[in-house]
């Protein structure tokens, strides 16, 4: 049995621990505000871009010139699969959950006997990987000392992509991500990059509804520039959307963190307790046996 003074020191440790879950929990709601706004905030750039690639790949999807960014390769025997994850843990199963996404689809596509390459963004996601898939990761990528996520950060990645891609290092690219839905809620996804999957068409307005539209130079060259520009803001919106999950799913597991401190604290403080009762009743009743002996 722990002696009163390690009672002490231990609800001392856990009181600590909880004013510094409680600062974290703070410091990521702060930022999950900033985090979510920008999130949402590119979300319907995506969903324009992707509908304007839609309409120009409907209008080139017979054509022979079509970028080899859309078409393909032909094939489908390598995959590269880029897994975005966050730099840091105390998030909860945020990390997790997008490894276990990930590692359930390496796992389908070497059964069907494909070639599988990993490039992974973020350091977590590359911890969890590499235990099992070390031989595959071919690329990392680590965003740990930029402090604001940017396009050019994007940006990079998706020209880095593109280059292995003419490179022929692989035939289709999947990047996974997590889509922030709430607080509580983040969900795993998968989006194919390469080939170019051409998105259902939205429209948003009725007066163009049906509308025959024409091409400047020619939709050929308009998509050779559209659809690496498009892959480069996929993947940032991927990166802000998992930056708003990961501040939503440190907050959740920070506070949880908290309350579990404080049923730590409650349930020590009430074992100190009974133990100095314990042993004040001993002394009293050691004082009173000995006058009595006397």
């Amino acid at each position: 049995m722990p002696s009163l003074k390690d009672l002490k020191n231990r609800i001392a440790s856990v009181k600590a621990t909880q004013k510094i879950t409680k600062a974290m929990k703070m410091v990521a709601a702060a930022k999950l505000r900033r985090a979510q706004e920008a999130a949402e905030a590119a979300r319907p750039y995506s969903q324009r871009m992707a509908s304007v690639l839609a309409n120009i790949t409907a209008a080139v999807s017979d054509a022979d010139g079509a970028p080899l960014l859309m078409t393909g390769t032909g094939k489908s025997d390598v995959h590269l699969l880029v897994v975005c994850s966050a730099e840091r843990g105390l998030c909860g199963g945020f990390n997790s959950q997008i490894a276990r996404f990930a590692r359930d689809h390496v796992r389908k596509l070497l059964a069907e006997g494909k070639t599988v390459k990993i490039f992974t963004v973020g350091k977590k996601g590359y911890d969890i990987l590499r235990r099992e898939f070390a031989s595959l990761i071919i690329e990392r990528k680590e965003l740990r000392e930029v402090k604001k996520i940017g396009f050019e950060n994007a940006d990079a990645i998706g020209k880095r992509i593109i280059e292995m891609f003419e490179a022929g290092e692989f035939d289709v690219c999947t990047l996974f991500y997590s889509e922030f839905k709430s607080v509580i809620s983040q969900v795993p996804t998968a989006q194919q990059l390469i080939p170019a999957s051409a998105p259902a068409v939205v429209q948003t307005d009725d007066a163009h509804k049906g509308a025959v539209y024409e091409y400047e130079p020619d939709a050929a060259s308009i998509l050779a520039d559209l659809i690496p520009r498009n892959i480069s803001v996929q993947i940032f919106r991927a990166l802000l959307e998992n930056v708003a999950g990961e501040m939503g799913a440190k907050m959740s597991a920070m506070d949880n963190a908290t309350r579990n401190a404080g049923d730590m604290i409650n349930k020590l403080t009430l074992n100190y307790n009974r133990q100095r009762q314990a042993q004040i009743t001993k002394e009293l009743i050691e004082i009173i046996s000995g006058a009595e002996a006397l």
